[in-house]
């Protein structure tokens, strides 16, 4: 099994590297510590959109979620607010790093496409359990000599799919 902290690419292939670190470690510890401080250098604001697809498989449900990073930033703060007020069995930091897997960005010059999926969950305190199997497209780009988050497609089921159709 790989170590779920451990970044998945080589030191020689930097930008993945960067990439991974911006999307997994940094975001997860931000949205635990419910700092959005830690994560806004990673966003382009100017033209940003955010697609949230409301973990629905068709397209024609999906909807423009976050027309803004602000929009963006005031839902992520919401959500951060609302899981420290959580009680879990289970280290939540841990949890959610086990659940998270990004090893798919494609890199075309100055753009990215990051696939990072989430596939498990998280134990309460209460018995119960909170499913975390979506997965999120990141747009990123190189901005200021760095990665930045351009935009992402969110929320989408996971896996997608579900067979073939026939037409």
């Amino acid at each position: 099994m790989m170590d779920p902290f451990a970044n998945p690419f080589t030191a020689t292939d930097v930008d993945r590297r960067a990439i991974w670190e911006m999307l997994v470690p940094r975001d997860i510890d931000a949205f635990l510590s419910a700092d959005w401080s830690m994560v806004a250098g990673d966003f382009i604001a100017e033209g940003f959109i955010g697609i949230d697809t409301r973990r629905a498989p068709n397209p024609d449900d999906w909807r423009l979620g976050f027309p803004s990073l602000a929009a963006y930033r005031d839902e992520w703060l919401r959500q951060a607010a609302d899981f420290a007020t959580q009680e879990f069995a289970e280290d939540p930091r841990m949890a959610i790093f086990a659940t998270t897997n990004l090893t798919e960005i494609e890199i075309a010059g100055d753009l990215a496409l990051a696939h990072k999926k989430f596939n498990g969950g998280i134990k309460r305190a209460d018995g119960g359990y909170d499913e975390m199997r979506w997965q999120t497209l990141y747009y990123c780009r190189r901005h200021d000599e760095r990665w930045k988050i351009s935009g992402f497609t969110g929320y989408m089921p996971y896996p997608m799919g579900g067979g073939s159709t026939t037409v």
